[in-house]
């Protein structure tokens, strides 16, 4: 729908249509009392049916409106528009951010890539700080911003850690095995399904999950079957294709117990890039760093070497 036909929904004057959710619209919007740009997601209760879209919405607000970091898109407001002692319509105000989703445009340099995650991975753990998961981290919740910066996006699946939901909710390619079997999700859900995300920006393949795509069927993949992310493409390393795995284990108790560790494994990665990719300068720059910092002990060094041992 072009603003010429629509030119204000509540107060707020429409700019431009974002694009269409499964029950809902989005919209450019801006507030006429102060001119601040904001992003507008509207649900009009059809059916009863439309019930669930309604309490998606309230969960967003109630998520992401009570978090405030930078890579979080920010809820400010939810509106209800009542009709008849009925609420006909929800509102949500959100913090409007320019740029494209993950899925638009992946990166393709290493670096790039391991930067970009280790940013979605703080992201993430704040929001499991506060208590919740997110549950449909996809590459299309990651908006890049234009400074270079990101914005997890679209709360509305997410539960509170330990939650059992009632019904298999989540995106067939990113989908965890206990979300399609009704089990227990917690930081570990969310773990899958950012591995699953970087194993599609790696590889430009879905990770084979536990719901097909194609006919939503419920089936378990062997992961003898499912190819390395370094065997698809040989740029990936070694570090990063065994954390993607890992983050992607069947088992909840094999993946990394939180995003601490995943944060920790990607910075190893990136460091070990730089290294490979430029011996010279990670040289120069580790002896700076070693001139600044307190001498380390053998004992820490050991550790240190037993922690790469176990991830490379």
């Amino acid at each position: 729908m072009g603003t010429d036909v629509l030119k204000h929904i509540d107060k707020y004057i429409v700019l431009e249509n974002l694009g269409r959710g499964a029950k809902s619209t989005i919209w450019k919007v801006q507030d006429p009392g102060n001119g601040t740009i904001y992003t507008l997601k509207r649900v009009i209760r059809e059916t009863e049916d439309d019930d669930r879209f309604f309490e998606q919405m309230q969960t967003e607000h109630q998520v992401s409106g009570r978090i405030n970091h930078e890579y979080i898109r920010k809820s400010y407001e939810l509106r209800k528009v009542r009709s008849w002692f009925k609420t006909q319509e929800l509102l949500l105000i959100l913090e409007y951010v320019e740029g494209k989703t993950l899925k638009q445009a992946p990166p393709i340099e290493m670096e790039d890539v391991i930067d970009l995650f280790i940013k979605v991975a703080r992201g993430l753990d704040v929001l499991h700080q506060a208590g919740f998961i997110h549950a449909d981290m996809k590459p299309k919740n990651i908006l890049l911003t234009g400074n270079g910066n990101i914005k997890l996006i679209d709360f509305g699946q997410s539960c509170p850690i330990g939650h059992r939901k009632k019904r298999v909710q989540g995106t067939p390619d990113y989908i965890a095995p206990e979300q399609v079997k009704r089990g227990m999700l917690d930081q570990r859900t969310d773990i899958f399904n950012f591995g699953a995300s970087l194993y599609w920006v790696l590889t430009n393949q879905a990770y084979p999950t536990s719901m097909s795509q194609d006919t939503g069927d419920i089936h378990l993949a062997p992961v003898k079957d499912v190819p390395r992310p370094d065997e698809v493409n040989n740029k990936v390393p070694m570090a990063l294709s065994n954390l993607t795995m890992a983050c992607c284990s069947r088992e909840p108790a094999k993946r990394p117990e939180n995003m601490a560790e995943v944060i920790a494994r990607l910075d190893v990665a990136r460091h070990l890039l730089l290294r490979q990719k430029s011996p010279e300068k990670y040289a120069r720059t580790k002896e700076k760093k070693e001139l600044s910092q307190k001498p380390v002990s053998a004992d820490d060094t050991a550790e240190f070497e037993r922690f790469l041992e176990d991830i490379l």
